[in-house]
Formats: structure tokens, sequence, C-alpha cells
């Protein structure tokens, strides 16, 4: 019999807190036991019989069985393993374990509450409207939104007989009106995405239970560290690892997190859809994770010194960060995350050329569309995020042409207002 092949041995003296197969296993802990900067360190890691301390990459496209009938009940459900992956894989299973971990509110019961890894944020926006979504169904959805979440909405899904109504953020009363009997889904962002209005979470809860509506949340801004929506009700969570569970901006990748019983659905879809998190990307989110709760705190304390800096420069009409008391959504930001985060935008006079001339103005501040970054980045929505909305749409979303996002990086503040104010010289 050849190797691959012989019967696995018996696990005889496997340590205390061991899987029977020999590999050792941190688990994943509710945070009734640990709080989440010790689930997003510890929690959900599997050890191999090596016994490393960090986690292990798989880089495999498949898994082998011992025998033909283990193969069988590995692909028909009966037995749990790895068997492609496409859609089982243990570096992105430990992912996606230790994300669950850390969108689990205190008092909530962990094991309901699971995670599926996506090949980049748009793929778990679509992979859950792909498997809970219909033809004939409807989504209401806030107006500030990332831009290409307005594409695949409305150019993409309703193809297929997926309709979209779109509602400003905080208007509750137009989110209740908008529900229609075959009201699937309400998704936003909050904060949103560039101008940091935040939605009342409790209130979009109760709107989308008497619609008998799912509530889907992006937490990209906030990230479990400073939010956890399903606290406030949400039954499913969207991010982008890309940004700040990453923090460094080495790889691509996607989450969703919610009550078993989506995330299982949305997992069938996966494993044909293909929508897959690559082992290495999920070995890198977990070290990404490790210090988010640290990065997003100074995130907060750099982009707040800023914001209040920007407020004060006679060459900036306008500054939106729900951080400064001015800011509509200051008191629900307050009550509802545990930090600001770290996106600031800002406009100046005379639109997209002047907008464009500062940016261009700046040395060193990366000019580039991604944020979560410990290197500040500076865009210009109304031509980059938001570039492929109408100027009709972009108004409505607020997108002012002379609009700029900052997102603060880790560098020095003092550096980073010198570099800005090389900026303001070309107004």
């Amino acid at each position: 019999m050849s190797e691959e092949h012989q019967k696995p041995k018996a696990a005889s003296s496997a340590p205390a807190g061991s899987n029977p197969d020999g590999r050792g296993r941190l688990g994943r802990i509710h945070q009734a036991d640990w709080s989440t900067e010790t689930q997003a360190i510890r929690s959900g890691q599997y050890r191999t019989e090596e016994q490393e301390h960090s986690e292990a990459i798989f880089p495999t496209s498949s898994f082998v069985f011992n025998s033909a009938a283990e193969a069988a009940a590995k692909f028909s459900g009966e037995v749990p393993g790895n068997i492609y992956s496409r859609f089982t894989n243990p570096t992105v299973r430990m992912f996606e374990e230790r994300l669950a971990a850390m969108e689990t509110p205190a008092g909530q019961d962990g094991s309901e509450i699971s995670c599926v890894g996506t090949s980049s944020g748009m793929a778990a926006i679509l992979a859950t409207c792909m498997a809970l979504l219909k033809q004939g169904d409807h989504i209401v959805s806030s107006r500030q939104v990332f831009g290409t979440t307005n594409v695949v909405f409305d150019k993409y899904l309703a193809k297929f007989g997926v309709t979209t109504t779109w509602v400003d953020l905080t208007d509750y009363a137009a989110w209740a009106a908008a529900i229609r009997p075959e009201t699937k889904l309400l998704f936003l962002e909050t904060p949103s995405n560039p101008l940091n209005d935040v939605a009342d979470l409790d209130r979009l809860k109760a709107i989308a239970a008497a619609g008998n509506c799912l509530l889907v949340v992006d937490n990209c801004f906030c990230t479990p560290v400073l939010q956890q929506p399903l606290a406030f009700g949400a039954d499913l969570i969207i991010h982008s690892a890309t940004k700040y569970l990453d923090g460094q901006g080495r790889g691509i990748g996607g989450a969703v997190v919610g009550r078993n019983e989506f995330i299982s659905e949305i997992k069938t879809f996966m494993r044909s859809g293909g929508f897959s998190m690559s082992p290495f990307n999920a070995w890198i989110f977990l070290k990404g994770l490790e210090t988010l709760s640290i990065r997003m705190k100074a995130h907060c304390e750099q982009t707040a010194e800023i914001a209040r800096w920007l407020a004060e420069q006679s060459w900036v009409e306008k500054v939106y960060y729900c951080g400064l008391p001015s800011h509509p959504s200051h008191d629900i930001a307050a009550r509802q995350q545990s930090g600001f985060g770290g996106v600031v935008s800002f406009t100046v006079a005379g639109g997209r050329e002047a907008a464009w001339r500062f940016i261009d103005g700046t040395r060193w501040i990366s000019i580039t569309a991604n944020l979560g970054d410990v290197k500040t980045t500076m865009t210009h929505p109304g031509s980059t995020t938001h570039g492929r909305l109408t100027p009709e749409a972009r108004a409505q979303a607020g997108i002012d042409d002379g609009l700029i996002r900052l997102c603060i990086g880790l560098e020095s503040a003092e550096d980073i207002r010198k570099d800005l104010l090389s900026g303001s010289k070309a107004l």
C-alpha cells in the first residue's frame, strides 16, 4: 500500500486541548472570555503537528483522502474536512473564524455567528446578493456607498431582475417608504464613503424588521474594533479586508459575517461561484488583524488631529469628519462607535481643477484610491471611486467636484500637515 493511502495512525498521546488528529488548536474563544484585542491575535488558530507559533499557510489547490469512502463523505458534507481550496482551506478558515469572533458582541452566542472569506470586498457584496436574492427581489440601499456598489446594483443585478431603490443614508422616512413586499435587503455603509455620514443602526434595524428585510452593513471604515453592527441588530456585515483589516496595502480580499443560516447559503454559492480568498492573502489578513486594535486607535487619534487642523485653514471650504462636533452625525457616531475612524474629506473652492492642483501639489502623500493603509493616501472621489456615476448621481450622493478624500496613515501628523500645506500653495 502506498504511503498516501495508508490508514491514519490513532492519536494516542494528543496534548490536552488538541483535536483527535493531533493538530493542536487554540480555537475560537467567545468575547465573554477574551476581549476584541485578544481575539484579534489568538482566536481561530489551528496548529499542525509541527507546533508552529505563527499561523501556517496552506498553498495547495486540493487535499488528499485516506480512502474513497472518506472522499465521498467529505464531498457530501457528512464528515467535515478539507476538499478543495476554492471552498475549504485551513488558512482561510483561520481568518474566517478570527474575524467572526471579533465581530461577535459580548452576550451573543458565538456559535451562531460565522464568516466566509472572499476574493475582494466587492465579491463579498455580489456573493451575498447572488446567494440570498432571486429574480423579482428588491434592494433598498443608501446612495452614500462605494461607487462600484452602485454599478453592481444598477447595471448587473438589474439585468437579472433585482431592482434597487436609492435613499439618503440618514433619511429614515425614505428608508421605510421605499420598502415593498418584494424587498429583501437594506444595504448601507456607515460611516459613509467619503462624507462620514453615520446611520442610526437601531432605527434601521427597526425599519428592516417591520418590512421583514435583512439589514446588511458594510463595516469597512470602522472594523470590529470601532463598531460591531451585530450588536445593533444587523443581520450581515460586509468587509473589504483589503483596507484596514490588512492595514498595509498588501492583498485583496473580502468577507461576510453573520448568522450561520445566511453564511451557510453564501458558502454554498461560493462553492460553485469561485469568489475564493487565496490562502496567502488570508495569512496576510491574519497578520493584519493582530495589530488592528492598536492601528485603529492610532488612525483615530491622527485623523482627529488633522481634521481639527483642516477646519482652521482658510483654503478649506468644508471638512467632513464625524469626529468633529460640527458634523451632523457626530452624536450618533459617538454613541454607536468607540472611535471616529481614519478617513476625513474636505472641499476646496474651484471644483475639480482646483482639487487636482491641490493633489498634484503635494510631495509624498500617496495618490491612490485605496484606504486603510499605514501610509496616508489621497484621492479625488468625483473622478476615481465615484467617477462612473452620472453627475446627477454624484450630486445626489453629495460628491462635490472640489472634494478630496484623505485616509490618514501613521506617519508624523506634523509631516502630514506640511505636505497638505504644500498642496494648498497650488490653489
